[in-house]
């Protein structure tokens, strides 16, 4: 089985952002048990600017970018994915963000498991669900010469994938695949004026106000309609 590690960095936090770096570790799982291969990182010329609030992140510059080098694309994002051969499932750490730049146009019908999701499944009484939190919290002793520095693509795909090798003596591939899809349990309101609540204390035209907002995100759409449900002013979907 090979389970390919992904991580990127980019121009900037939101959608509209390019991808400047790409780091990729193929965890494989065979007869001698399993072992994560050397990194493999992609620096990519952005278009346009990094904003300073990124390269406070990755340090990552303008001066780090010849002229002559090439710019994401479609075409190089494929590449870059399916170098090694086709992987069984695509892997990363808060898996709705490569899942935002790195589509299924790219990525076809590979499915994707994220380590996050995964990591609160199966260790709930974790101290936090960072990369470097989780990778601390469970005494993961990485060479630093491949680990560091955080949040460059290349080491942060090495410390997920050991994160991940971690996960797989704590669960299935398929108890993964599965958690990754499942909507995120939410058992406060995660933002705004409710924020911190139990979904019972909201009112109910807080939640239909939710309901109607087209960005909102789609873990809290899911617990919003469940609570209309459970009152009664939504009709349930049909099993």
């Amino acid at each position: 089985m090979r389970l390919r590690v992904i991580d990127i960095e980019t121009t900037a936090g939101g959608p509209e952002a390019e991808i400047i770096e790409v780091g990729v570790v193929d965890v494989v799982t065979d007869e001698h048990g399993v072992r994560a291969e050397l990194p493999r990182t992609r620096l990519l010329r952005p278009l346009g600017e990094i904003t300073v609030h990124a390269m406070a992140v990755h340090h990552l510059t303008p001066d780090d970018f010849p002229a002559d080098m090439a710019s994401c694309s479609a075409e190089l994002l494929r590449e870059l994915v399916w170098e090694g051969g086709r992987p069984d499932a695509l892997v990363a750490h808060n898996a709705s963000f490569e899942r935002g730049f790195i589509t299924p146009a790219v990525t076809e019908d590979v499915p994707w498991i994220c380590t996050v999701k995964s990591a609160k499944r199966a260790w709930p009484e974790a101290p936090g669900f960072s990369n470097q939190v989780l990778r601390y919290w469970r005494g993961l002793r990485l060479d630093p010469a491949l680990a560091m520095p955080p949040h460059r693509a290349g080491p942060d795909a090495w410390v997920t994938a050991h994160i991940l090798i971690d996960l797989l003596a704590a669960a299935s591939v398929e108890d993964m695949l599965a958690w990754t899809e499942a909507p995120r349990e939410l058992h406060v309101v995660p933002f705004g004026k409710h924020r911190g609540k139990p979904w019972t204390a909201v009112p109910s035209d807080y939640l239909r106000w939710m309901l109607t907002q087209a960005d909102m995100n789609a873990d809290v759409l899911t617990r919003a309609r469940q609570e209309m449900e459970q009152r009664g002013l939504v009709e349930a979907p049909a099993a």
